[in-house]
């Protein structure tokens, strides 16, 4: 979300005609955009902007912009006594206090909103930075702003504020701008990208704007993230089943495997209950692949109840774990009133168990795939192999002399890991490419 937030930034910023520099040294405009989901990448971020310092010390006319999950909806005015040598504080996925700061300073027109530099940069196809023009060939455009499902450790809805849904209109305007600047996929996202238009009120829904999305001709891909198993519904199922350009490859957090956890989570549902849907999605789509996000180590999580989420994960063999180790994450309600009670090593323990499971279970996950032959969506290259994904998300590399980039190509699996895969091209180097 916040590779789709910076993007926005960034070309509203060329749409003012600015030019972007690899050297901080060089900039008259530094934007850090921070994420906050877990305390490391909060203090990360602390750490990188006070590093930025020295350069406004010396260059006082130097425009720094704080962005993101740091500065949240309502933190503006604490940062600002914090860090005094910041210009602007901009909210998540808001780019205008930056753009009416510069336009101020400027001289510009101050009554042009930013909604209307949106639509003319999304009319002229300039939604994509200069320097990634004509390269990029997957991006992210987000569909719902904000989260309103308070999960007790997470930090999000006090950060990004309550759920907003754009409208389909928007989206599909500013899908069709980036196809028409070479991009071939579209992931879209949402915290709970399945309740997209619930606050519309209008019977928008994430089906229908699939179904739109669908009907654009040049886009050959269309991905999204991050479900919740409460609102993922048989219509959507449905929906990605009959779609063909929607990927069948779906991620939807289980976060433990033990009911007590999940309900101290305030998670909303159970066990068993995540499990019929694991089973409901695979009975709705053929071959589909399934990622899963898993927090251990949470505020009272026992041995025994650790042993559950172990079982579970062993059971559903997903296609993909993200992992995570519990940090407590101030103002979030675990925080407030829950004691991080599970130590440091035991939380590390716990981690490199499930990630030795996984590891298991992807490797023999993907070695089903070895001499099958699977369409492949290549993005870049990467010391120089040709880098891309299989309509289930699976990274595949391989070695070709050809222009691959954003061309759909039948490859043959010939080596396969538990995170990658290496492919040839199937039979001739002038096969078939969409």
């Amino acid at each position: 979300m916040n590779v789709a937030d910076s993007m926005r930034v960034a070309s509203s910023l060329e749409y003012l005609g600015y030019n972007a520099t690899k050297n901080p040294a060089e900039a008259s405009i530094i934007v850090l955009n921070t994420c906050v989901v877990r305390q490391s990448a909060e203090d990360k971020a602390i750490g990188r902007l006070n590093s930025l310092r020295p350069l406004k010390e010396k260059n006082p006319d130097l425009v720094i912009n704080l962005m993101g999950c740091l500065v949240g909806i309502k933190n503006h005015d604490k940062l600002k006594k914090r860090f005094p040598f910041v210009d602007i504080f901009s909210p998540p996925s808001d780019p205008s206090p930056l753009v009416h700061y510069l336009l101020e300073r400027e001289g510009h027109d101050l009554d042009l909103s930013m909604q209307e530099i949106r639509n003319k940069i999304m009319d002229e196809d300039l939604l994509i930075p200069m320097e990634d023009r004509g390269k990029l060939v997957s991006t992210y455009v987000s569909i719902v702003l904000g989260c309103s499902h308070a999960c007790t450790y997470c930090i999000i809805p006090y950060r990004r504020g309550p759920e907003r849904s754009r409208s389909l209109e928007e989206i599909v305007n500013e899908s069709k701008s980036l196809i028409n600047q070479g991009v071939k996929e579209i992931t879209i996202l949402g915290q709970i990208v399945d309740r997209y238009g619930k606050d519309l009120n209008n019977g928008t829904n994430l089906s229908e704007l699939l179904k739109s999305l669908h009907e654009i001709p040049a886009l050959e891909r269309i991905r999204f993230l991050t479900s919740h198993p409460n609102w993922m519904t048989d219509r959507l199922l449905d929906t990605v089943a009959e779609l063909p350009k929607v990927m069948p490859h779906i991620e939807v957090p289980i976060q433990a495997g033990d009911d007590i956890v999940l309900q101290q989570m305030k998670r909303g549902y159970t066990v068993d209950q995540y499990r019929r849907l694991i089973n409901t999605i695979r009975e709705h789509i053929t071959d589909v692949s399934i990622a899963t996000d898993i927090i251990v180590g949470f505020p009272g999580e026992t041995e025994k109840q650790f042993q559950h989420t172990y079982d579970l994960l062993a059971e559903m063999e997903f296609d993909v774990a993200h992992l995570a180790r519990y940090s407590p994450r101030k103002g979030t309600v675990s925080e407030r009133r829950m004691i991080d009670n599970v130590s440091a090593i035991e939380k590390m323990n716990r981690f490199r168990a499930l990630e030795s499971l996984q590891e298991n279970i992807s490797t023999k996950i993907n070695a089903q795939l070895f001499n099958k032959t699977i369409p492949v969506l290549f993005e870049d290259q990467v010391k120089g192999r040709w880098r891309g994904r299989t309509p289930t998300n699976k990274l595949v590399f391989l070695e070709s002399n050809h222009d691959l980039r954003g061309k759909i190509v039948d490859v043959k699996i010939t080596w396969t890991g538990p995170w990658s895969m290496q492919a040839t091209l199937n039979d001739k180097a002038d096969n078939k490419t969409q």
